[in-house]
């Protein structure tokens, strides 16, 4: 993790001090990039304690589309508790249902995205859309038929592993205009994207962040993105190969900077590995499609090893 002892170096170098909605100072830079050959070791950081257990808990409650904070602390992330509950802008939101309540973050536009289009009655379209699973749901002033269809973003990536693995548009995000603003959080990590190579048999990931809290998040999304490769490395028959990381406005904020000196005077250790549980099947050796398995993993079925770093630091998350 030495790129990303690095970044943060640079953050405080170049970085220029900014107010933001938090109400605590950051010091940002616009546009950072990581890479991380997981054939190498697992990104995770060794400077402090990654909480591994906590990020795993997040990624799979993202997996299982979850969208209130309880679900998250079911499975031992508390990560989404203030935001859900502590968040002033939040808890004024009429779109906010109650204690807990999240709204239609990451898990849901991963899982569920709502999918609308207009197209005109007794057209080739309609007959098209209606096959490819879109349904009829009204219709317009000017006679054009709305239709809808909720798109499993995670599902259709692994189907394309599968069948299409060139295909250059392996990808999904959470950028979703219509429904910002029935969101605790807007998005950050907003856009993943698979890269197979079929000769070597082995998969990338892209990922992209509009806005990134460098101490505290960014550990938490390599760590969750390159499980999150590893998985669909195992389900589709490949081998993880180089997660890539790109940052827009990457930042560190005020009460966090003593957290990062600390962390600038400590060698890294060398990077551990990363196990699945051999309960997943892996598409490599049975050749038998099971992309189920998106809902049936639990955070327990990621375990890194030979993991030595030093100790814990902690910092306030701004919300």
């Amino acid at each position: 993790m030495t790129p990303y002892l690095q970044l943060l170096q640079r953050i405080l170098d170049e970085g220029l001090w900014q107010e933001n909605r938090t109400g605590i100072r950051t010091k940002a830079i616009s546009g950072a990039s990581l890479s991380f050959n997981l054939a190498e070791g697992f990104p995770a950081v060794t400077t402090r304690k990654l909480p591994f257990k906590t990020f795993m808990g997040e990624l799979v409650a993202f997996l299982r589309g979850n969208t209130s904070a309880e679900n998250f602390r079911a499975l031992g992330s508390k990560i989404w508790d203030a935001n859900a509950n502590e968040n002033a802008a939040w808890l004024a939101n009429p779109h906010r249902t109650g204690t807990d309540d999240l709204g239609r973050v990451y898990g849901a536009q991963w899982r569920d995205w709502q999918g609308w289009r207009a197209v005109a009655p007794d057209s080739p379209a309609l007959k098209d859309s209606l096959a490819g699973g879109w349904v009829i749901r009204g219709q317009l002033n000017d006679g054009k038929v709305i239709l809808s269809r909720q798109i499993d973003q995670l599902r259709d990536c692994l189907d394309k592993l599968i069948h299409h693995p060139t295909d250059r548009r392996i990808l999904f995000h959470a950028w979703n205009p219509a429904e910002l603003d029935q969101m605790a959080l807007p998005p950050c990590h907003l856009l993943y994207q698979f890269n197979a190579n079929v000769s070597t048999r082995s998969l990338s990931l892209c990922l992209y962040q509009r806005s990134v809290d460098a101490p505290l998040g960014l550990v938490g999304n390599i760590a969750e993105a390159g499980a999150l490769l590893t998985l669909f490395a195992r389900l589709s028959g490949f081998t993880p190969a180089y997660l890539n990381w790109f940052g827009s406005d990457v930042h560190i904020y005020e009460n966090q900077l003593d957290m990062v000196n600390q962390q600038r005077i400590r060698a890294p250790f060398p990077a551990p590995k990363l196990k699945l549980n051999d309960r997943i099947p892996d598409f490599a050796v049975t050749q038998h499609y099971e992309p189920e398995w998106l809902d049936l993993v639990e955070p327990t079925d990621f375990e890194l090893q030979a993991y030595t770093h030093h100790p814990p630091l902690t910092a306030a998350m701004a919300v």
